[in-house]
């Protein structure tokens, strides 16, 4: 392993220098390296493509290394800095920097990323239980913290377009360089921690021992493990202030390594780093091969279409050491209090509050509308230019959120109830990228055909639910191959939005407001697409009530009550995946609608599926519709995507519910 990959390393090495739009021989960049002229060619390998290249192997081999201390911190095969959320908190709080402080980060870019590493790793490491958590939880929290700070980082952008203008390739994670200097800042860090790492390898072998055994044998455990978290943060943070994102290599290369035996880390290490640098190099030199025909395409998302494969194998692998009774046990309880308020009470409550929401959303916005003047509007009457604004604006932008909403929180009713798990929704598990892809893949193919992108959002998450149930069907369905396979291909998903994105050259600003979800600008024809579908779906889901609520047992016990599992799962994921796929085609990928109103509606309601069906939907068009008020009024004449207020009115409950679903597991 370790001469292969040198091997491979200096091939890549001298092809990569070989790649971008000047065609450069394989002779020249050589004499380049070895003998250097003053020509044009010279000069550009020596000081645009070798810096490029040196900070993909410093980068590469940081990020492997970084994957390798966390799996072995945590115990976790699933941890990385992609899977704990370090790459989200760097990227956001580097951006945060960008905008408010830029003087500072320039001179130092570290302490910020640092910060936002130290920050979502504490949060996904407390939220998934510790040394106690699973790796199904583990990778939800990391999915969950990573959707929040991303939708944090997407307002910050948005407000301030000037500033982070050209930030979206590098928000990709790209190795683009200019001049030696991210190598000359970057290179004492990485080496130097991970000079530190490979010093530690006896103390992180014994580690890998359960924790009574290891201090048994001298080992101070907290310490050890502080340290080379720390270490971890800080190698993945250097390189995000530099290079953005890059995602999996983290997870890809220590296991690439661990799959030829090696364990201990003074092997392990070491040759994860040579491991890593190869696989980014060659990832940058995959995207710079294509820079003639399509452009740039950034490095961080190839390493993800590459490691989102790589997790779903990962997942299956991790599955066969899960027994039926610990699969079980990792269907999350979240505890809560159980309302008294009767169920009829809690309809009129929030058919009442989505009226008034209403009544508001249509008064409000640059052009004050008086609720009299509406309410006689609606009766008939009232002034013609108001009539004209409210039912040709503002009526079908409403109308579209509430149905949106309605379809997003039924779809997370619905795959909860699939994946027995109340910490998924069709945006964690695949289905909203998956439909992202099908609709601006549609776009971009046949631009003439954008009335039908709702058929391409639709074509896109049926093939992600495919994939994800085509590889979990041999395993019965297990909730939790569900989950992990679905958190992967969500990252390919995404990965494959960033290409397209950067691809066709859609400017930032919009591209990110509609991976955020926006109600702005939608009419009646987005109305008619969903209506029709809630019609049919909304009684299949509330019909399948009784079978939906066998499946919250285990599954052999609901085998013994007659219930065939495998099929109900899947009767009820194909309208979980329909419902979804529709949604985000007239709104975009609005998140965290789908895990925060079924989750509400539970503790409302109670487990019942048909009341919490209807409960969810009501929150649903509830929440998505006030988003969309809060979204349009708040910073007039701005219009803030409902995606992103969801988010940020979401975030503060989503890491309540998972310290509470921590303490009610322990």
């Amino acid at each position: 392993m370790l001469l292969g990959g040198l091997v491979v390393l200096s091939i890549l090495t001298f092809v990569s220098l070989t790649q971008g739009m000047a065609d450069i021989s394989l002779r020249s960049v050589v004499q380049a390296i070895i003998a250097p002229q003053d020509i044009a060619d010279h000069q550009l390998i020596r000081g645009v493509r070798l810096p490029r290249t040196v900070m993909g192997l410093l980068a590469g081999a940081a990020l492997a290394v970084s994957g390798a201390l966390m799996q072995t911190v945590t115990r976790n095969p699933l941890a990385s800095e992609t899977t704990l959320g370090v790459n989200a908190g760097a990227y956001l709080f580097v951006v945060f920097g960008m905008v408010f402080w830029p003087a500072i980060l320039h001179q130092f870019p570290l302490p910020f990323a640092m910060a936002g590493g130290i920050l979502a790793a504490v949060a996904v490491y407390s939220m998934a239980g510790g040394r106690k958590g699973s790796p199904v939880r583990v990778a939800l929290s990391g999915m969950i913290v990573t959707l929040v700070f991303s939708s944090l980082t997407s307002a910050i952008i948005l407000f301030n377009e000037e500033t982070t203008q050209g930030i979206f390739l590098w928000g990709s994670g790209s190795l683009k360089q200019n001049d030696w200097s991210g190598v000359a800042f970057s290179w004492p860090l990485i080496i130097g921690g991970i000079v530190v790492g490979c010093l530690m390898a006896r103390q992180l072998d014994v580690l890998s021992f359960n924790e009574e055994t290891a201090r048994s044998l001298g080992q101070k455990v907290g310490k050890t493990r502080l340290l080379a978290m720390l270490i971890a943060i800080l190698i993945t943070c250097v390189c995000v202030s530099v290079v953005g994102p890059i995602g999996f290599i983290g997870l890809v290369a220590p296991h690439l390594v661990r799959l030829s035996g090696m364990t201990r880390h003074s092997w392990l290490l070491p040759v994860s780093a040579i491991w890593g640098a190869a696989l980014l190099v060659a990832s940058d030199t995959i995207a710079r091969s294509f820079v003639n025909a399509y452009g740039e395409l950034p490095a961080g998302a190839i390493t993800a279409a590459i490691g989102g494969p790589w997790l779903i194998w990962l997942a299956m692998r991790v599955s066969r050491k899960i027994s039926a009774s610990t699969g079980a046990s990792t269907s999350m309880s979240v505890g809560g209090w159980r309302s008294r308020i009767p169920y009829p009470v809690w309809i009129v409550l929030f058919s009442g509050l989505l009226v008034i929401v209403w009544l508001i959303s249509l008064a409000s916005g640059n052009m004050y509308i008086s609720l009299s003047e509406v309410w006689a509007i609606v009766m008939g009457q009232g002034n013609d230019l108001y009539r004209q604004l409210m039912f040709e604006l503002r009526m079908p932008r409403v109308l579209t959120a509430v149905l949106a909403g309605v379809a997003l929180a039924v779809s997370g009713s619905m795959m909860q109830s699939a994946v027995r798990n109340p910490l998924a929704d069709p945006q964690i598990v695949g289905v909203t990228s998956g439909a992202g892809v099908g609709a601006i893949l549609l776009l971009l193919v046949f631009p003439h055909l954008s009335d039908w992108m709702p058929l391409g959002a639709l074509l896109g998450g049926v093939a992600s639910a495919a994939i994800v149930y085509a590889v979990s069907w041999r395993r019965g369905l297990n909730p939790i191959i569900l989950t992990l396979v679905g958190i992967a291909v969500a990252a390919a998903g995404a990965a494959f939005i960033n290409i397209l994105i950067v691809q066709s050259q859609l400017l930032a600003a919009p591209a990110l407001a509609w991976m955020a979800g926006s109600t702005y600008g939608r009419g009646y024809l987005e109305a008619s697409r969903l209506l029709p579908a809630l019609l049919v779906l909304l009684p299949l889901a509330w019909w399948l009530g009784r079978r939906v609520d066998l499946l919250s047992f285990h599954d052999e016990s609901s085998m013994g009550l007659g219930l065939r599992v495998r099929r109900t799962r899947l009767y009820v994921a194909m309208i979980a995946v329909l419902l979804a796929s529709l949604a985000v085609a007239s709104v975009g990928a609005v998140g965290f609608i789908g895990l925060l109103a079924p989750h509400a509606a539970r503790i409302l309601v109670g487990s019942h599926h048909r009341k919490a069906v209807i409960i969810s939907a009501l929150l649903g068009g509830l929440l998505l519709a006030a988003a969309d008020l809060i979204g349009r009024t708040i910073l007039i004449p701005k219009d803030i995507p409902s995606g992103i207020v969801v988010a940020l009115l979401g975030a503060p409950y989503l890491f309540l519910l998972m310290f509470r679903s921590t303490r009610s597991g322990s």
